[in-house]
């Protein structure tokens, strides 16, 4: 079950909207989505959780690229929407590099299902998405909530936790 919710920072408060993710593909899809929720170039929060897995925070300031900070890199990997936030540049890879390239390959003949003894397994076939958070770890230290904080709050109550600290944990519930 996901729940996600936009927070957009105004001159009154905070205004939260219930967000549909149905058609955001891409993470550029998703600031679109969040930058229309403020006119005015203020801040936006977009807020997803998978319950009990993981959770993430995407804060759009302006037009500023997208700030992300996600929860567990390895359960948001297995969710679609999961797959949205967690780009190459956020994983610590470069743009472009899903794997070794042809020429990197030691094509000796045994590419046929032949083992080969003299060939140590290093990983990279199978790079593994870290169980842990990934991201911006200060996205919310000047709203209130420091890097601590973020990383201490478990995946079944950290949108209200982040709220609460925001002051804005009635119109998050207005949604919910």
């Amino acid at each position: 079950m996901y729940f996600a919710a936009l927070l957009a920072r105004t001159e009154d408060g905070w205004e939260a909207s219930d967000t549909e993710l149905d058609d955001v593909e891409t993470l550029s899809d998703l600031a679109d989505l969040a930058r229309e929720a403020s006119p005015d170039d203020d801040t936006v929060l977009v807020l997803i959780e998978q319950e009990d897995a993981w959770f993430g925070v995407v804060r759009i300031d302006g037009e500023d690229d997208p700030r992300i900070y996600i929860s567990d890199a390895a359960a948001a990997a297995r969710s679609s929407y999961g797959e949205i936030l967690l780009t190459a540049e956020l994983l610590g890879k470069e743009p472009g590099d899903d794997g070794p390239d042809l020429d990197s390959l030691d094509l000796d003949g045994t590419e046929d299902g032949e083992p080969d003894d003299d060939d140590d397994d290093d990983g990279t076939a199978a790079e593994a998405v870290p169980h842990s958070p990934v991201g911006d770890t200060e996205i919310l230290d000047d709203l209130g909530v420091s890097e601590k904080e973020l990383r201490a709050l478990g995946a079944d109550d950290a949108l209200n936790s982040i709220a609460e600290a925001l002051g804005a944990s009635e119109v998050l519930e207005t949604v919910r």
